[in-house]
């Protein structure tokens, strides 16, 4: 009988262990996911205005193209 004890409370201690730490991993492992979007989404900003910023850089070539042919004409 005592033998039968002590197997279950070598397993609940087992158990108590194995489990607390499967939960310390998990929470580590949400908290790293948590950063890593963090990241991802710093990274997406970065990415949609330096979009908006070639489309600003295109315009302004165009403009400065289009006063450079318009002093052209003006010479001729």
């Amino acid at each position: 009988m005592t033998d039968i004890i002590t197997a279950l409370i070598a397993f609940a201690g087992t158990l108590i262990g194995s489990l607390s730490g499967i939960l310390a991993a998990n929470k580590l492992t949400s908290y790293r996911i948590a950063q890593l979007e963090k990241k991802v989404e710093k990274h997406n900003n970065l990415v949609e205005r330096m979009f908006c910023v070639e489309n600003s850089v295109k315009s302004a070539h165009r403009r400065i193209d289009d006063m450079r042919e318009e002093i052209k004409a003006e010479k001729d």
